[in-house]
């Protein structure tokens, strides 16, 4: 049933990037046939939105633009049938999480600009497995797109949090809730985002660091929220791929909800909570514990138990969520995620069974 919305302006459009990664069932090693798996539904579907990414194991789907949860439910779940029948039909796995289990690294996809990035990363390149969850949410210039980025910086914590999914990494469990935030931060750009003035003084900071380290051009800005360089958007990168195409769609329509909040000036937080040491700490803090423990609350800046900043953050984006229909789907994810765990804790769960217990769950929530 659809959710009845309020009358007003309709809620803003968005859109989702997922990253998903081809495993063997009985390693959980990454399997690089994403070339193969992206030209079969392709050719069963020549408007399917899926295509390569840095590694061979790997692919992406980018949904159009999307206005309602129920559009949003229907492309990601096509992709997920879609990309799932053909790893099945290979005897494969299409995860979606932040980071895989097995130990092997690995191909390079062929691509130039693949290319020059994989030679910058030296060291830090066998580590670079990690798969994301992007969301896209409009915005109506690049000015209220900065303003938007500097509200929803001491946010971005408590979305790692709900949205961890990658304790496992070469066959351990690193102790994370989401490794992936902790590969992330070896790159060039990392973390939250700086405190830009607006989109002049954004445009100029992020020209000047192209070129350096593995900042390759304006597309390789690794924050955990950005300008979209191609869209008129905001695209928020804090999460880990996710286990479902609920915990997907619900995600992203909460950042919708935060992003309309901090246009319209309702996204408090304390001015300490925006302090640059504090973010990152924070964030290191979330991507550790998930929600086990405690998290910096943005309206106070001191530490709260992780269910009460998580609260506080869903009371922030009340109005947004209520605005578009969408308060009681994303209470009922919340709910979901208090009670069986985030994503990591239930990898974690899973692993302690053994890998075939992890596989069956990978396998049974792409699907779901």
């Amino acid at each position: 049933m659809t959710a009845s919305r309020p009358a007003g302006p309709p809620p803003r459009t968005f859109g989702v990037e997922e990253e998903v990664v081809l495993l063997d069932p009985a390693t959980l090693d990454p399997v690089d046939v994403a070339g193969e798996v992206v030209a079969e539904v392709c050719a069963a579907d020549p408007a399917a939105r899926v295509g390569h990414e840095f590694l061979q194991a790997q692919l992406e789907f980018a949904s159009p633009v999307l206005e309602t949860a129920e559009a949003a439910d229907r492309a990601v779940r096509g992709f997920r049938r879609a990309v799932g029948a053909v790893a099945q039909r290979r005897a494969l796995i299409a995860a979606s999480i932040g980071t895989p289990v097995g130990t092997r690294v690995p191909a390079l996809t062929p691509d130039d600009r693949y290319t020059r990035f994989d030679a910058l990363l030296g060291a830090a390149r066998p580590g670079h497995r990690i798969q994301g969850l992007h969301v896209h949410v409009a915005v109506d210039s690049r000015d209220e797109g900065v303003a938007v980025l500097r509200a929803l910086r001491p946010w971005l914590a408590p979305l790692l949090a709900l949205s961890a999914n990658s304790p496992c990494f070469a066959a351990r469990d690193t102790g994370f809730a989401s490794w992936r935030t902790i590969v992330g931060r070896r790159f060039t750009t990392a973390s939250v985002p700086p405190d830009f003035a607006d989109a002049a003084d954004y445009d100029r900071r992020v020209t000047a660091i192209v070129g350096l380290g593995a900042t390759i051009d304006l597309h390789s800005l690794f924050w955990m929220a950005r300008l979209s360089e191609t869209y008129p958007t905001v695209e928020v990168r804090v999460f880990d791929a996710q286990l479902s195409a609920d915990d997907t769609v619900a995600l992203a329509l909460l950042t919708r909800a935060l992003v309309a909040a901090a246009a319209a000036g309702e996204l408090p937080h304390a001015p300490a909570a925006a302090h640059p040491e504090l973010l990152d700490a924070a964030v290191w803090h979330a991507a550790r514990h998930g929600t086990s423990a405690e998290l910096v609350d943005p309206t106070t800046a001191s530490v709260a138990p992780a269910w009460d900043v998580i609260g506080r953050m869903l009371e922030v984006a009340r109005g947004a969520l209520e605005a578009a229909g969408d308060r009681a789907r994303v209470a009922s994810f919340a709910e979901r995620v208090r009670a069986s765990g985030t994503g990591a804790e239930r990898q974690r769960a899973a692993l302690e069974r053994g890998l075939p217990a992890l596989a069956a769950l990978l396998r049974e929530s792409f699907s779901a």
